[in-house]
């Protein structure tokens, strides 16, 4: 559930229109999602054997910490930290209290105030007892899935769909000018897919997880993967190709033929429960990367105390929360988010490389699961983080420049804490 839930966010809400834009035939349409799933599901069997042989908090941190020696795990973490996963708190509660306009008329100043009040209430959620974040984690996504399911099945069995909004079945454009718009489209449906990291954070707090682990992220995937395309295939079967690309609701559009006026209501709804639930995800897992930092002494020590009474990262929640809502009120996320986030595809391909790395660093290690049809499907995901990445620097530049200092910044403060070890 912390999986599906932090992949089942705001990406599936926005990103079908711009897939259709760059596809523009069924065919192509459907091929990029499938690909999309299959190379996020490549990557998750991939890191699922590093997150089942060493099961501790803080995932990516500790893999790339084993694999390529603690200064690049450290640079995971201070991106994590400092950006990435922070940044993405202030985000998803800036669009959760967005999204309330629908029902209520609110300014700039109270937009935040909504989101800063959201992120404080699920760290005091996660903070007084982990089984609770859980719990709550689970019957938000739960409620999640049972929503989207809804409109899948809405739109299958009611009236105002046809099965001629398919057509194009194939493009007319030639190969080598799709290869440009695909790639495009490639980068917008595996962001949709991010979030099937989110498990090894927790690492430390799974049962059994040799056996967990790997099952949770397998699971996940079949289930998002599954969600994805039935869903697109009622947007498309509703609205046609024409229509998805001159959408910027295209949900709610969808849900309108089916549903009339009440259809905006009704997924707006739907959008903030998988709001609230993906902010929750993110918050529960990403407190564990700065917690295992303070453990190794490369943060402030603080962060590394466990609740005597609630038995939680309670003071690597707090500061999370802290910074996420210092994020959220000077406005600067989206724009970090833009500069960080080729490097979270450099960190992907690189925890990938790190199963390579290990099985000949430590052939030894106890790996109670083991990535099948090894080396293939980690060399293929590394690849594609390749691809990735290259195409963000050439595309944009200056944003990848911003990030890579962004990165580069945390190590003076690596340096600080090593020192006074």
């Amino acid at each position: 559930m912390i999986n599906v839930g932090g992949i089942l966010g705001s990406g599936i809400f926005m990103v079908p229109a711009t897939v259709a834009l760059y596809t523009a035939s069924s065919s192509l349409f459907f091929m990029i999602w499938i690909i999309g799933g299959i190379i996020s599901l490549f990557g998750a069997l991939s890191v699922a054997e590093l997150g089942a042989a060493m099961p501790k908090a803080g995932g990516q941190y500790v893999y790339l910490n084993e694999a390529y020696g603690p200064v690049w795990g450290y640079l995971y973490g201070w991106s994590a930290v400092a950006v990435i996963n922070t940044a993405s708190i202030a985000a998803v509660g800036v669009a959760f209290a967005e999204y309330l306009r629908f029902f209520f008329p609110l300014n700039s100043f109270e937009i935040k105030g909504i989101a800063i009040i959201s992120i404080i209430l699920l760290t005091i959620i996660n903070v007084v007892d982990v089984k609770s974040g859980a719990r709550f984690q689970n019957w938000f996504t739960f409620t999640k899935i049972a929503s989207i399911a809804m409109i899948i099945l809405l739109g299958l069995f009611l009236d105002g769909g046809s099965t001629q909004n398919l057509s194009p079945l194939f493009s007319e454009q030639s190969f080598t000018s799709l290869i440009g718009p695909l790639g495009l489209a490639m980068i917008a449906v595996l962001w949709t897919f991010d979030g099937w990291i989110f498990i090894t954070y927790v690492a430390g707090e799974v049962k059994n997880p040799g056996r967990n682990i790997p099952l949770s992220i397998i699971f996940c995937m079949i289930i998002v993967v599954s969600v994805y395309l039935a869903l697109n295939y009622v947007l498309v079967f509703a609205l046609g190709f024409d229509n998805m690309i001159g959408s910027e609701l295209v949900i709610s559009d969808a849900a309108s033929i089916f549903l009339g006026d009440k259809g905006g209501a009704i997924i707006t709804m739907i959008i903030l429960i998988s709001l609230i639930g993906a902010n929750n995800g993110f918050v529960l897992t990403s407190a564990r990367i700065n917690y295992a930092m303070a453990k190794d002494r490369l943060f402030f020590k603080k962060a590394s105390i466990i609740h005597s009474k609630y038995k939680s990262p309670a003071n690597a929640l707090i500061m999370q929360c802290t910074w996420a809502c210092i994020l959220t009120f000077t406005g600067t996320f989206n724009q970090l988010i833009t500069y960080i986030i080729f490097a979270s595809w450099i960190f992907y391909g690189m925890s990938a490389g790190a199963v390579i790395i290990l099985r000949t660093k430590k052939p030894n290690l106890e790996r109670p699961y083991k990535t099948p049809f090894y080396p293939w499907i980690p060399l293929i995901f590394i690849l594609f983080a390749i691809f990735l990445t290259i195409n963000t620097i050439m595309e944009a530049p200056r944003d990848a420049g911003i990030g890579a200092l962004l990165i580069l910044a945390g190590l003076p403060f690596y340096y600080y804490w090593k020192k006074n070890d």
